[in-house]
């Protein structure tokens, strides 16, 4: 009863994301629903662009890497940008270099590095994307 299904968190982080970029996060959901464990510290919640840029990347990057069921879905049904879509293919490319080299959770770590990095450079990658507009 710890953890949610998949497809649950799937479409927990999903709505953060969105909530969080639309500028609506008084709306989301309480934290527990989407956290993975009670004990998550304030970073549970992700609130600026390149947070929640972070945190939506990292997963899906993740999710690719270990092949899961919903991986295979398209950039637009992760809820990512052109830009965060880039990153999350940069991101896999080396996760499974890392992971021949040094195994699954080196590789999960590196995605979770290289992810917050290219984010934060970007301040959230949100630019790119036809459809996103800044919160008014």
């Amino acid at each position: 009863m710890g953890t949610m299904p998949r497809p649950a968190r799937y479409a927990a982080h999903t709505l953060l994301a969105v909530l969080a970029l639309t500028g609506c996060s008084s709306s989301a959901p309480p934290r527990a629903a989407v956290s993975e464990s009670p004990s998550a510290g304030p970073s549970a919640s992700p609130s600026s662009p390149a947070q929640v840029c972070t945190s939506l990347v990292s997963y899906w990057a993740k999710e690719t890497l270990m092949g899961t069921k919903w991986s295979g879905l398209d950039w637009e049904q992760k809820g990512l940008s052109n830009d965060q879509y880039a990153i999350h293919e940069d991101a896999v490319a080396a996760g499974r270099a890392e992971e021949r080299t040094a195994g699954r959770d080196k590789a999960l770590e590196l995605i979770d590095r290289f992810v917050a990095r290219r984010c934060a450079e970007q301040d959230g990658a949100t630019r790119s994307s036809e459809n996103w507009r800044p919160p008014t």
